[in-house]
């Protein structure tokens, strides 16, 4: 069985806090869990920890994306259905729920059922028991349903798109899970943790990241939050051949990123300039950066070209373009 805590990464307060949270849910009665958090925070990791934590770590842990099943095909994937039940039903099926007794269900993306399904499933929450499709009789199961959304389930009630009574149901206890650009330096421990596993999986020897792209991880704000992150490592080890991680190796869309972030920091509550200074101010954060690297490099031009994935002759040229001196 993998180990899951492990992949739980990191040092920040808010990852402490909820490593502990975890190991309390996990082993308490509850029978419903609701987990908030961005595209990619880890939600269907937490949803795991839970199980793997709890007395039903023995059983069935059933993994199902509400959005990726059309719904009309969603009520018998849970439920299941009885031969005859409907055209194409030719025997009778076990849904992914009963599929589940004594164990968990993970139910990502849950704002994505349709209220039909969000009727029936609530029903199942509070009595335990549900019908398959075309049967007569009841079915008593024994589940701890994990939910998860990436979107504020109140404001979908306000909206009218989610069910009330449902939501107070899946309320009982909840788990926020934190923003990576909110984690601090939890970001270079992530990138150093998916680096050790391809390291391991494509047989390199990549050391870790050149100091300008650690300056660039924690300027960024990750979107994508981990995923976008160990996706992002992932294509380096597949396209790049340096052993070290270097700015090069970066989508522009990164890049431009932070350059803007950078610009916006400096310029924030100055009154509005010309056209054009924009580009001057991109220039000057160039500046620093290549200031920077010769710095580090004690002045030496191939470490600092290196460390910026410039060759040396390239680097000669922007310090000429930027007003660096003569080089």
């Amino acid at each position: 069985m993998a180990d899951y805590k492990s992949e739980l990464v990191g040092t920040h307060p808010s990852i402490q806090a909820l490593r502990k949270l975890i190991e309390r849910v996990a082993k308490s009665p509850a029978r419903t869990v609701l987990i908030y958090g961005e595209t990619g925070t880890g939600k269907g990791l937490v949803a795991r920890m839970i199980h793997q934590a709890s007395a039903r770590a023995a059983r069935e842990f059933v993994d199902i994306n509400c959005a990726a099943i059309p719904a009309s095909l969603l009520e018998s994937e849970l439920f299941g259905h009885e031969r005859g039940a409907f055209t194409g039903a030719v025997e009778r099926k076990l849904g992914l729920i009963e599929a589940a007794n004594n164990g968990s269900v993970f139910l990502d993306e849950i704002r994505e059922l349709d209220p039909p399904l969000q009727t029936k499933l609530l029903s199942l929450l509070d009595t335990q028991q549900f019908r398959r499709v075309g049967a007569v009789k009841p079915t008593t199961v024994d589940v701890r349903f994990i939910a998860a959304t990436n979107k504020v389930l109140l404001a979908e009630v306000s909206a009218g798109k989610f069910r009330e009574d449902l939501y107070y149901r899946l309320q009982v206890v909840a788990l926020n899970l934190p923003a990576l650009r909110e984690r601090g330096d939890d970001v270079l421990r992530l990138a150093q943790y998916f680096i050790s596993k391809y390291n391991v999986m494509y047989k390199r020897n990549i050391t870790g990241l050149a100091p300008e792209t650690e300056d660039i991880f924690q300027r960024y704000a990750w979107p994508g939050n981990v995923r976008e992150l160990e996706n992002l490592l992932e294509r380096i080890f597949i396209l790049e051949e340096d052993d070290l991680i270097l700015p090069q190796h970066l989508p522009a869309r990164i890049l431009r990123s932070v350059n803007a972030s950078a610009v916006a920091r400096h310029t924030e509550g100055l009154p509005a300039v010309p056209e054009g200074s924009f580009r001057d101010a991109t220039e000057a954060f160039q500046r620093l950066m290549l200031a920077r690297a010769l710095d580090s490099a004690d002045g030496n031009l191939q470490a600092a070209a290196t460390r910026l994935g410039l060759s040396r002759h390239a680097l000669r040229h922007q310090m000429i373009k930027l007003g660096l001196g003569s080089a």
